[in-house]
């Protein structure tokens, strides 16, 4: 190995919750640098998610992005010319991003009126095993779990 790993960034925690993985969700959210407006769709968003459900938005939010998040997941790997997929364990950081990612992705392609009805709406639906980032989550088990003979080709 040549390089040296670049130092981690941490993330300061945001200012309504003082919770670091709400800033990285919120930074997530952002299009053309515009935090502000990504925070108060966040802010609005938990609170549609609030009236709707009868519960804390934010245990709410937290429970759905748990929900999403995938155990295992499955890598390209060559082995003497034929490419396998092979199932490995997702880091826990990796986990995070891409948990919150399909969220974000799946949220942006709903077809309610605004992004905070959007958001509101797969972070209900995650938090009830359902909607389209829970399908993504399956979908991907569901790749590990045909690939499992590969898995002794692990990196």
């Amino acid at each position: 190995m040549r390089k040296r790993k670049p130092p981690k960034r941490y993330h300061l925690p945001d200012p309504k919750f003082k919770d670091v993985l709400v800033t990285k969700f919120v930074n997530n959210l952002m299009v053309e640098g515009k935090k502000n407006l990504a925070y108060k769709i966040f802010y609005d968003a938990l609170d549609l998610v609030q009236e709707k459900t009868k519960e804390d938005g934010l245990d709410t939010w937290k429970k759905a992005l748990n929900n999403v998040m995938p155990g295992v997941e499955v890598r390209s790997r060559r082995v003497g010319g034929a490419t396998f997929q092979v199932p490995s364990e997702v880091r826990p950081d990796r986990k995070v991003s891409l948990g919150i990612k399909w969220m974000i992705k799946y949220a942006r392609g709903r077809n309610e009126k605004t992004m905070q009805e959007r958001l509101a709406g797969e972070i209900v639906a995650a938090a009830r095993n359902e909607g389209a980032a829970m399908k993504k989550r399956e979908d991907t088990h569901r790749m590990a779990e045909a690939n499992k003979a590969f898995s002794h080709f692990r990196f």
